[in-house]
């Protein structure tokens, strides 16, 4: 069953998984029902919270719960780290995708046999599939390269979706933790500019401006003082190809910074 689609994801702070009050949970809660009914055969997540210096992938039989959190007010709520989200692993995609990325040219794909889900891809996918019981792998980020280098990658992994992979790039549309406000306070003008900017270059298809956003956008050091959440929407991107059609499929705020834009892209037949 080949698939069309392709998903940026933009999963904002990780309490979306225990706090019924944002608004980007229902988005997640209703994906099969009213976002994406086709059942995948394997999903690919290209994480904003996996860096690393050559392309990774975890080749792994389950795949564990990891709980990363970084960069919010600590301790977090004890529910928080009772939560276990454990879909199968995919080492079969893995050695896939890694086979995809040196056939384009990419000199070094490396293997992580231990690595299981961190919280850009298990907070998401606990919504999205409860059930837990489609194979996962992660793709790492490289947060010292480019948009165009992960634009490639997605290139290289389109055949994927031949194969019935869903690729999803997990982030945020616009991601300032320093920056963060009073949650219901107004989303700064900077913030609002960014995001809509995205959107219209998005849907007018203007893949090459994003790639290159840092100069084409407005406050793109505010809206991403480091790329790590902006990357995986450059994979997905490129995984559905320089045709294909963006649309957006989910959009909100929290803590004024974060925003939650959400995009599908729709590869031509």
């Amino acid at each position: 069953m080949a698939l069309m689609e392709t998903f940026y994801l933009s999963h904002g702070a990780p309490t979306l998984a225990i706090d019924e009050t944002v608004p980007a949970r229902k988005f997640f809660q209703s994906w099969q029902q009213s976002v994406y009914k086709e059942k995948p055969t394997s999903i690919l997540v290209i994480s904003a919270h996996w860096e690393t210096a050559q392309p990774t992938v975890n080749v792994v039989d389950r795949n564990d719960t990891i709980y990363d959190f970084y960069g919010f007010p600590q301790p977090l709520p004890k529910p928080l780290y009772q939560i276990k989200y454990t879909p199968p692993g995919a080492p079969e995609l893995a050695k896939r995708v890694k086979e995809l990325l040196l056939a384009s040219g990419i000199e070094h794909v490396d293997e992580d046999k231990k690595r299981g889900l961190d919280h850009g891809a298990w907070v998401p996918l606990m919504f999205m599939y409860p059930q837990a019981d489609i194979p996962v792998c992660q793709l790492s980020v490289q947060s010292d390269r480019d948009g165009t280098h992960h634009y490639n990658m997605g290139k290289a992994l389109a055949p994927l979706r031949e194969e019935g992979v869903l690729i999803l790039g997990s982030g945020s549309a616009v991601h300032n933790l320093g920056s963060r406000l009073p949650d219901g306070s107004p989303v700064p003008s900077w913030a609002l500019e960014f995001d809509n900017w995205l959107k219209d270059a998005l849907i007018e298809g203007r893949y090459e401006d994003v790639n290159h956003y840092e100069s084409k956008a407005p406050h793109p050091k505010m809206a991403h003082p480091w790329p790590d959440h902006f990357y995986p929407l450059h994979v997905a991107m490129g995984a559905a190809g320089e045709d294909s059609k963006a649309n957006l499929v989910h959009s909100s705020w929290t803590d004024g910074t974060l925003s939650y834009a959400s995009y599908q892209f729709t590869a031509p037949k």
